[in-house]
């Protein structure tokens, strides 16, 4: 069929080692990188135009590789919901595409002045925003996360190493290729055929491999579930920008607008669910838990949210009767679990300090919010919750690149060091020091 002879052109050769073929992948993409930091903004542009328009042109061949996928998908034995994230159709495609155009509007993430100081001695530093150089992109099922992450990283000038999962290769292999015979179309020699590479093998070695070449991988970004995020982190010897879950909460206070309260509640719940920034856990003041939590479940029965909860919480919500929802007792454990479903931590709290204990202990520093009328008590929730995003009467489900105005996102961090919260163009770039001097000497 045509499309395995579109799809990204085979990298190994026979008689070659596993570590010598995934090495060759690094060292092309590391002097790609190079010939891509020199290109201008509006070439980039163009490039990425172009790339949208061969996706949306060639949407028959990419809905026959992803009928391919599929077929390995029902091999492995694919829930319902993850064949449902692996399933390429004409609408998914238009909007591939149409995200790949977003990206091409933003902009200019690269050649930025952050920062400019003249020094005594006349010597002018500025601190100038530059590619990160060789970017891997480890993730799951979703073929349009090929095309999100590409972009983005082409448009802040980095190669990219992307590795899907084994059931969407074909499908990978097409949205790389396409994009790469795009660029090369607009801008020839200039883009260079290897700034955009899918590992064509599934064979699980090729990663700690991959993660092991420090002078040619700058950074990795995995994309996925708790134990593939976890995988990747204990094998990688590159710097690694992850969360490994969202283990997110909504706080009411005794002070809170209930009202305000359980609308909030109900969208961080039940909006989506399966979301990294949806709530896992609700924590509710014991001065307004016999008020909130009987009409708070009640909503969140409509959707079947099962609860599982506290001894206090318990003996407000047994008696509700067929109007309220399915109720277990809570572990520890289980405030700990990122469920990605229908299911809600719920615990009665001594105040606002109490919550930010339990926050800690058992959140993941993801996304955490408070509902309440007083500011005093707001600003130390925001100030004592030591996660990525913070919200103060709004949804967890805010963190995320487009509704931070980032226009594009190629993921959260958890982390506090370098990258966190949404990460959009910006922080795929790093900076270096310019000096410009007229024969200054150091003395």
């Amino acid at each position: 069929m045509r499309i395995l002879h579109i799809g990204t052109r085979p990298t190994y050769r026979a008689g070659v080692s596993l570590t010598e073929q995934i090495t060759g992948i690094a060292r092309a993409a590391k002097g790609a990188s190079r010939t891509l930091a020199q290109l201008t903004a509006e070439e980039r542009d163009q490039a990425l135009v172009a790339m949208a328009a061969a996706l949306e042109s060639e949407t028959s061949a990419l809905l026959e590789a992803n009928v391919l996928d599929l077929g390995v998908g029902r091999e492995l034995g694919l829930s319902t919901a993850m064949l449902d994230r692996l399933t390429l159709n004409p609408e998914r495609i238009l909007a591939m595409a149409r995200g790949v155009r977003e990206v091409a509007m933003l902009p200019n993430p690269v050649g930025r002045i952050l920062d400019e100081r003249i020094r005594p001695n006349g010597l002018r530093l500025q601190k100038v925003s530059t590619p990160i150089g060789v970017v891997v992109i480890i993730y799951e099922s979703r073929p349009n996360v090929t095309a999100d992450a590409a972009s983005l990283c082409f448009k802040t000038g980095n190669a990219t190493i992307l590795r899907g999962g084994k059931e969407a290769l074909n499908s990978n292999r097409l949205i790389a290729r396409l994009m790469v015979d795009a660029g090369r179309q607009v801008l020839g020699d200039r883009f260079p055929e290897t700034a955009i590479q899918v590992i064509p093998t599934t064979d699980r070695e090729a990663v700690p491999i991959l993660l092991s070449l420090t002078s040619l991988v700058d950074l990795c970004m995995p994309r996925g579930g708790e134990g593939l995020i976890r995988a990747v982190t204990e094998c990688s010897k590159v710097p690694v920008i992850k969360h490994y879950k969202g283990v997110c909460h909504i706080y009411v206070d005794r002070e809170a607008d209930l009202d305000m309260a359980d609308t909030i509640l109900w969208n961080a719940k039940v909006q989506r669910p399966s979301a990294c920034n949806a709530a896992e856990t609700v924590l509710v003041d014991r001065p307004v838990a016999a008020a909130f939590l009987p009409r708070a479940a009640r909503h969140l029965a409509e959707k079947q949210v099962e609860l599982r909860v506290d001894p206090d919480s318990m003996a407000l919500l047994k008696d509700l009767g067929p109007e309220g929802p399915v109720l277990r007792a809570a572990t520890e454990q289980d405030y700990a679990t990122e469920y990605n479903d229908y299911i809600l931590n719920v615990r009665v709290v001594d105040g606002v300090d109490a919550a930010i204990e339990h926050i800690h202990r058992h959140g993941s520093a993801h996304s955490d919010a408070i509902i309440t009328r007083n500011e005093s008590t707001a600003r130390n929730f925001l100030q004592g919750v030591d996660s990525a995003a913070v919200y103060w009467n709004a949804s967890t489900r805010f963190t995320d690149g487009g509704e931070f105005g980032m226009g594009a996102e190629i993921g959260i961090s958890t982390d506090k060091v370098g990258a966190r919260g949404p990460m959009g163009l910006d922080e795929l770039c790093s900076y270096k020091w310019l000096g410009w001097g007229t024969g200054q000497i150091r003395a």
